[in-house]
């Protein structure tokens, strides 16, 4: 992508190629010297060493009061290492731009910026909105939304075991908080299959066969990966009845279905995982679109010892805006659980029911119907 936008003067190189990682390696100096700048370096976590030498590029030409931002564009693929080794040394001197997989706004290209659930917002939403029935969003939700597998003929299962193997492989294998990679294996098939349950480490341990301090380390993989993301419930200390534990999602539905072996979207759209699903792809659509805002989403849920929950929450200043998540065409009393946000003395706005209906239409003046596909 990067090289498809740079601009004409900025030159490539990528460190796969063993003749300029070895000139990387060995020489620093003369590596810039010779590729120069603007300059785009690709698999670069392969020589950290060359960030020692950027840095002081950087700081140099910002001593001379020469301009020098956009100078270095760094991509890779194992983004665990990427960001360990550039906020080590580049600290305050980078920009991170993260980059999910495809949202279903870029894949239908239409426009789409971040998802806000004020009614104004969503109105404007549904001027592009591309209708899709119950089973296409399933396929969307089994197919997953990697780049890859939008844009080309590749079979899926085969993608997803290539790219298992290689994360397990390339990613994992040198970090030493794992010890079996079988072992790592059977964590994330556990994982995939509580997606948009509660993060409960002895649960994981109990069922791997890790100890709880290992359970929280490998969950601390997955979300620097960018393989999950972490939901923190909301909290007030107006209230101790409310469950303080996070929750999950995987990033990638498609991932996480080929974990769970769900065969075909068919199967996956009448199974019993069929709610936590339709649960993970609304929630990392809405994540998406805060990233590719370059923003960090801000997002909560809420839940109470006596089990009402509210499976998103987006607070801004002293406004909140709850918002559920439902199969149904035009799910029943989907605002059952709205009232228990008025302990917390702010003004709540009208709630949001994402689900499989057509349109953004009213189910009364304190809750709004609005449709999966227009997201």
């Amino acid at each position: 992508m990067l090289n498809h936008i740079k601009e004409t003067g900025r030159r490539y190189v990528t460190f796969d190629d063993g003749n300029a990682r070895r000139l990387a390696e060995q020489d620093p100096e003369l590596f810039f010297e010779t590729y120069g700048y603007p300059l785009l370096i690709d698999e670069f976590q392969r020589v950290p060493s060359i960030l020692l030498e950027m840095k002081k590029i950087v700081d140099q030409m910002a001593l001379n009061e020469e301009d020098n931002h956009g100078m270095y564009w760094l991509t890779g693929s194992q983004k665990f290492r990427m960001m360990k080794e550039a906020s080590d040394s580049l600290a305050g001197r980078v920009a991170v731009l993260e980059l999910s997989g495809l949202s279903e706004a870029e894949i239908e290209t239409r426009p789409a910026g971040i998802f806000h659930p004020d009614l104004p917002s969503l109105r404007e939403r549904m001027k592009h909105k591309q209708s899709k029935n119950i089973h296409q969003i399933y396929e969307r939700i089994f197919q997953g939304s990697m780049p890859k597998l939008v844009t080309t003929a590749l079979e899926r299962d085969r993608f997803y075991q290539d790219y298992i193997n290689t994360y397990l492989e390339r990613d994992v294998r040198d970090l030493a908080q794992v010890g079996k990679l079988s072992e790592f294996y059977d964590f994330l098939v556990f994982m995939a299959a509580r997606t948009s349950q509660e993060l409960k480490y002895n649960e994981i341990a109990n069922a791997i066969g890790i100890s709880s301090p290992t359970a929280k380390s490998w969950v601390s993989i997955l979300e620097s990966s960018g393989i999950i993301f972490i939901m923190r419930p909301y909290y007030s200390n107006l209230t101790s009845r409310l469950v303080k534990t996070p929750k999950f999602y995987f990033m990638d539905t498609g991932l996480a279905a080929y974990l769970c072996r769900w065969p075909n979207a068919e199967t996956l759209e009448n199974g019993a995982m069929d709610g936590a699903f339709l649960e993970t792809f609304v929630v990392s659509e809405i994540i998406k679109s805060y990233y590719n805002a370059g923003k960090q989403p801000d997002l909560y849920y809420y839940r109470d010892i006596d089990q009402k929950e509210i499976d998103l929450l987006v607070a801004e200043g002293d406004k909140m805006y709850p918002i559920e998540i439902k199969k149904g065409k035009t799910p029943a009393h989907p605002d059952k659980n709205f009232k228990v946000l008025d302990k917390f003395k702010m003004d709540v706005q009208p709630g949001i029911i994402i689900c499989l209906c057509d349109e953004l239409l009213p189910f009364n003046r304190g809750a709004w119907y609005f449709p999966v596909a227009a997201l």
